[in-house]
């Protein structure tokens, strides 16, 4: 069952998305050579909670940390650990949420660890354009694979892989609601897209293949050939008068 918001309940929900924000942009400016992803998780934890929120992820499921840490060719859901510093190439996906009022916000962005690789770097860039895009694309009279077919046509021209097993969603006072949110798909397929709805938009783009692998810890996911891959993601609902970011801070204006 899609959940619509009211615009009051839109308006609400951007504290939540400030927050998160927040979060994500002061925890990645603490990314470089030597810093762990316990630390950056324990960052993000204080931030959190110094603003009256609380972690969206510790304990979602068993989960056991306020950020997810995927390095290289980790795809999404690392669990932050002491024992995984990161060295001068890396990348790494950090995805975190907050809760403020009963309201969730979610949001992930990929960062490059000092000077990486010009496959890499490409690949970054990229998977932000895919995320624009798919975001561009929430727009009332659209449908889902609107959204999908935007980020799947700029991915694949580059010869990269779009994640198939793992998807956006519709967020509220739950973190995952309906519908999911494919990052691939066909236009004006799906269901109709409607003021009211809210979706976390997050494309999972990989330098190689789209096939994947899980894990034995039961939350890490990475690429079946051990390439790199990418992850971004905002929060945004869909009005009347188009897209509306919520994972954002005051006075954000989006890169050109």
């Amino acid at each position: 069952m899609i959940i619509r918001k009211t615009p009051a309940e839109i308006e609400a929900m951007k504290e939540a998305g400030r927050v998160s924000a927040r979060v994500l942009r002061e925890v990645g400016a603490h990314v470089r050579p030597g810093v762990s992803t316990l630390e950056l998780d324990e960052l993000a934890e204080t931030l959190i909670r110094a603003e009256g929120g609380i972690p969206a992820f510790k304990g979602y499921g068993g989960f056991p940390g306020s950020i997810c840490a995927s390095v290289n060719e980790q795809i999404v859901h690392g669990i932050p650990s002491a024992n995984v510093v990161l060295k001068e190439g890396d990348i790494i996906s950090i995805d975190t949420g907050a809760i403020v009022d009963g309201w969730v916000g979610d949001n992930a962005w990929t960062y490059a660890v000092g000077k990486v690789s010009p496959e890499k770097k490409r690949l970054l860039e990229v998977t932000e354009q895919c995320m624009w895009a798919g975001l561009d694309a929430a727009r009332p009279g659209n449908r889902l694979g609107d959204i999908g077919h935007a980020v799947q046509s700029i991915a694949e021209a580059e010869g990269f892989g779009v994640v198939r097993e793992y998807v956006g969603h519709g967020i509220g006072r739950d973190m995952h609601e309906d519908p999911n949110v494919p990052n691939y798909g066909h236009k004006h397929t799906g269901i109709k897209l409607e003021p009211g709805m809210v979706l976390a938009i997050e494309p999972m783009i990989n330098l190689g293949t789209h096939k994947t692998r899980s894990m034995p810890d039961g939350w890490l996911v990475c690429t079946r050939d051990g390439l790199p891959s990418a992850h971004f993601e905002k929060t945004v609902a869909v009005t009347e008068h188009g897209p509306m970011i919520l994972t954002t801070e005051e006075g954000y204006r989006r890169p050109l």
